[in-house]
């Protein structure tokens, strides 16, 4: 076991740092507040291969794995920059095209997912389904050779700044009644497709949506893999989607932390740094060590998946793990700061809602403990 950082490491996450700083924390409060994407900074990431670094090299990939993505979004949100639809075009979308895609969708796809010049989305939550995949409403049926899509789809980020939809919809069900699932390749601009903006209090870049579907059409190459395969195509998805999300999440740590650690140096009361009265610093140093606890489950999934061994148990304990670690850090930082936490100048308040947000999705908090008492534990399944 070697928990030496490899060169390679090192070097990317320089580099990624650098991009990230000649941006800066400033560039991106500023765009959370106006609710305008940070299109620059992602294609600068995508001409130095960092958006794809995690998808083939035979379509323009860095030919790199989770490890290597998990990185990219760590150090994005460590110098200020954090970056959410990595989480979703590049480690769901990729992903899952990278595995089931046929040659003809990758070849469509992959090299401007991997270039920074396109973006893919990824629609499955709907709003009388939550987290029950089995209850999705959205139904896919076939018209000649085409497939035709209706339904709804509930907080899907992006779909503004992005060129295609990964859409999860039922094409029919098992000989249990059970739904079968199938996965679709839609263009956002496609005829009978309507995005409502869906209205949230966080400041982020990426906007919410509301999707309707009305008899939206598509040919069968749209068809992902194999039809009703889709239950297994998602899962495969699903836990890059919760490592990067948990990358995130140690990177909001690291940076609140980094810049409570300078802000308690500097600032003095009654004649010394308040980073010398314990009631400072103790809450700085539990939080730090939260963040790092979660950046060591964070590599261990990340490590998993790429090996290609089981990787859920530890998906979603770094997902917990890092979001709850993200939320102390940033809620030390900002008690740190006394008032000046919560003042535009300072700028905290936006990465304490995007970790709170990141503590609800991907996945909440309560279906990943729900998870590990059944499947960890062996409890019985509560749900």
């Amino acid at each position: 076991m070697d928990f030496n950082t490899s060169e390679e490491h090192a070097a990317l996450r320089k580099a990624v740092g650098a991009i990230a700083d000649s941006f800066g924390s400033g560039y991106y409060t500023d765009r959370a507040a106006a609710r305008t994407p940070t299109g620059e900074l992602w294609r600068a990431l995508g001409e130095h291969g960092y958006v794809g670094i995690n998808l083939p090299e035979t379509y323009g990939g860095g030919g790199a794995g989770m490890a290597e993505l998990a990185i990219v979004c760590e150090e994005t949100a460590a110098h200020g920059t954090p970056l959410l639809l990595l989480l979703v075009s590049s480690a769901i979308c990729g992903e899952v095209l990278s595995s089931f895609g046929s040659e003809e969708q990758k070849a469509r796809w992959l090299p401007g997912l991997a270039a920074g010049s396109a973006k893919m989305v990824f629609a499955i939550t709907e709003p009388d389904a939550g987290s029950n995949t089995h209850r999705l409403a959205t139904t896919a049926r076939r018209d000649g050779a085409d497939w035709v899509i209706r339904g709804q789809k509930y907080y899907i980020s992006g779909v503004d700044d992005a060129e295609a939809i990964l859409v999860v919809a039922r094409t029919g069900t098992d000989d249990s009644g059970a739904a079968r699932l199938s996965l679709f390749i839609v263009d956002t601009d496609a005829p009978g497709l309507e995005r409502q903006p869906l209205p949230v209090s966080v400041e982020l870049p990426e906007r919410q949506f509301t999707l309707h579907f009305d008899d939206v059409r598509v040919g069968a190459e749209r068809l992902v893999g194999t039809e009703g395969d889709g239950f297994r195509q998602v899962f495969q998805g699903l836990n890059p989607e919760r490592i990067t999300g948990a990358a995130v999440c140690v990177g909001i740590g690291r940076y609140a932390l980094e810049r409570a650690a300078a802000y308690a140096s500097t600032r003095s009361v009654w004649g010394s740094p308040i980073g010398t009265h314990q009631g400072v610093s103790h809450a700085l140093a539990k939080a730090k060590i939260e963040v790092e606890l979660a950046a060591l489950m964070t590599a261990k999934a990340a490590w998993l998946h790429d090996k290609g061994e089981p990787a859920g148990e530890a998906s979603n304990m770094a997902k917990y793990a890092a979001a709850e670690a993200a939320l102390g850090a940033i809620d030390a930082a900002i008690q740190c700061h006394g008032g000046n936490g919560v003042s535009t100048e300072y700028g905290l308040i936006p990465y304490w809602g995007l970790a709170r947000l990141l503590r609800i999705a991907p996945v909440n908090r309560e279906m990943i403990l729900n998870y590990v008492a059944q499947h960890s534990l062996g409890l019985p399944r509560s749900y």
